[in-house]
């Protein structure tokens, strides 16, 4: 099964959800699929879909997914790595109107450089070549830093504060 979240932010993420259900649409993704839309506007006609989840909801799609597809939010991808998942994360742009700023583009290439266990995706062109080949990408990702969360925390904390610092 794979698992997107598109976090609970008030602007529609409708550049990811429209691609993950086109990809399963025209057979790409052969696999369930459950998509949290939160407040995006495209309904998806091919995935399970649930605008919002509870906690509990949440947690056990995280524990049961093959992969998770977040958004750039960094609770997101923190909560699949809590689950010893390597995320694919897929960072909302200020020029699709999916945020405020580039943010979480900056976040996101800022945590794969650092850290090295994310699989970023910046243009869902990219996304199924990435869920085809995610097993061999994932091996060559941190995994252990997602099991020692005192020290991706303390390496997050170091990141966040020199970016405060700029």
């Amino acid at each position: 099964m794979i698992f997107v979240t598109v976090g609970t932010h008030e602007q529609p993420f409708n550049r990811l959800v429209k691609k993950v259900d086109e990809l399963v649409s025209e057979g790409a993704i052969n696999e369930k699929v459950i998509i949290q839309t939160g407040f995006s506007t495209y309904i998806p006609r091919h995935c399970e879909v649930h605008k919002m989840m509870s906690f509990d909801e949440m947690q056990e799609n995280l524990k049961n997914a093959r992969i998770v597809i977040t958004h750039g939010g960094p609770s997101s991808f923190i909560e699949a790595l809590q689950f010893r998942k390597v995320p694919i994360v897929v960072p909302r742009q200020e020029k699709f109107h999916e945020h405020v700023n580039n943010h979480q583009v900056d976040f996101t290439k800022l945590i794969a450089k650092r850290m090295n266990n994310i699989i970023p995706v910046y243009d869902t062109s990219d996304l199924l070549e990435t869920i085809n080949n995610y097993d061999e990408i994932a091996k060559t990702k941190n995994a252990g830093e997602s099991s020692n969360n005192k020290k991706f925390n303390r390496k997050l904390e170091d990141i966040i504060d020199e970016l405060l610092e700029k």
